[in-house]
């Protein structure tokens, strides 16, 4: 088995180099075919398949990567490539190789056939997030083919599972092969550094918006209980009415907002960069983000939201019990005011049970790795701005939190002014600019070499 310590072997240089650039839409579309699609239970194909594909891609040059699996056919590909100069702090690039399931008589193309459309490449997992697995496995060949090193001793990881948590990959590696991130102080990965077009007094300009928060996770079931009987007769006791009160009394809680450091900053500096104001009221300001604006209002309090209903087994029967599955997102320290808040609005006829809970992170808005984040995208779009902000969602950055490793958002995409990017994030018709994959090759390559 490969040693985490050894130093990954490198072929000669060529001169005649295919570059990251040149390879990333190739490798985005063909991780695309690969369906990985995670229902969270286990049913779906896994992620075996799209890691063998990953280590294919990296032993044909000449890179031995590990496969580890945590179960039949949920796979994680690891590899560990050593720095220019070793005696730094190492770092992790991370990213998954599951996607979120997709209908596709939902979708305008076949949302596993990485077609190529108006200049994008069409399908599940194209924002989320194979476009930044495909950046990551395109700049590895590159420095495999050239011989070159990133700056510091990187782990590089695909993991399974986190479209549910991360039990069956980043959690589970964490705890069963910590020594993969021996040394290892930061990590990126995804959903940060993409840009939004703003209009401002001189002018639309991008701002560029680097992940350095995210909300916990709180995954709950409600179980309403009562008494069966026959659909014909009055019943006081229906578990399903009373599960519909629980779900109506959540839904119209109005939660408390507060700005966390990384919401602050961003809006301070948006205010600035488009010159209005938000001391009157937020919409004015979040609208200058358009499609984003729903990643940044899910960042303004804690959040609940019903997303699975589960009850009944025939027209005329009333039944005993019925459930629901709420997603819950709490800013930091929130975690037990938000449970104890869901188990007073739920009522005393139904259970509130915890499926899934992951701690919120804030990493600072400050130091080297942050500085080498900004100037990698700055050199590639000298006229844009570098914005912090809070993630809505959650990331494989909380596992390695665990290890006391600090976690940023930087998956890199310069993005056209129309594309109404943030929603397609487990949306219909997910799609990636060839031209923006490009340039996110071409920054993270940036950045690996002079971070």
């Amino acid at each position: 088995m490969p040693n985490p310590d050894a130093k990954a072997p490198f072929a000669p240089a060529s001169t005649a180099l295919l570059t990251a650039e040149d390879e990333v839409a190739r490798i985005c579309g063909e991780l695309i075919r690969i369906d990985s699609s995670n229902y969270g239970d286990d049913s779906g194909p896994g992620e075996r398949a799209a890691a063998e594909y990953v280590m294919a891609e990296l032993a044909e040059v000449g890179l031995e990567a590990e496969l580890l699996e945590s179960r039949p056919g949920r796979a994680t590909v690891v590899l560990r490539v050593e720095g220019a100069d070793a005696s730094r702090p190492g770092l992790a690039v991370h990213g998954h190789l599951d996607v979120v399931p997709a209908t596709a008589a939902d979708w305008q193309v076949d949302p596993f056939a990485a077609e190529e459309r108006d200049g994008c490449i069409w399908g599940r997992g194209a924002v989320d997030m194979k476009d930044m697995d495909a950046m990551i496995l395109a700049n590895l060949r590159e420095l495999a083919r050239s011989g070159a090193r990133p700056a510091r001793t990187t782990t590089f990881v695909f993991f399974a599972d986190e479209e549910a948590g991360g039990v069956h990959g980043s959690h589970w590696l964490v705890d069963r092969h910590p020594h993969w991130f021996e040394g290892v102080t930061e990590a990126v990965s995804e959903v940060g550094g993409y840009s939004v077009t703003v209009p401002t007094p001189d002018g639309e300009r991008r701002a560029y918006l680097l992940q350095t928060a995210e909300k916990g996770i709180l995954w709950l079931r409600l179980h309403a209980h009562g008494r069966a009987g026959h659909g014909s007769v009055p019943n006081d006791e229906n578990a399903i009415v009373r599960l519909a009160a629980a779900i109506g009394r959540i839904a119209a809680h109005e939660w408390p907002r507060e700005y966390i450091a990384s919401v602050r900053q961003l809006l301070d500096g948006l205010s600035t960069l488009t010159q209005q104001p938000y001391a009157a009221g937020l919409d004015p300001l979040l609208a200058t983000l358009g499609g984003a604006q729903g990643f940044v209002r899910g960042t303004l309090q804690d959040t609940a939201n019903v997303t699975m209903l589960d009850g009944g087994y025939k027209h005329n029967v009333i039944p005993q019990s019925a459930s629901a599955a709420v997603d819950c997102r709490f800013l930091p320290g929130h975690e037990e005011a938000l449970l104890g808040t869901i188990r007073e609005l739920a009522g005393e006829h139904v259970e509130v049970e915890v499926v899934h809970r992951d701690i919120a992170l804030e990493a600072p808005w400050a130091g080297s790795l942050v500085e080498s984040m900004k100037q990698s995208l700055l050199r590639a779009d000298p006229g844009a701005t570098v914005l912090p902000y809070c993630l809505s969602g959650g990331t494989d950055n909380k596992a390695l939190a665990s290890l006391g490793i600090t976690g940023y958002g930087f998956a890199p995409l310069r993005l056209p002014a129309d594309l109404d990017f943030a929603p397609m994030f487990h949306g219909i018709d997910e799609r990636v600019p060839v031209d923006s994959l490009r340039f996110g090759a071409r920054v993270l390559g940036d950045f690996l070499r002079t971070c």
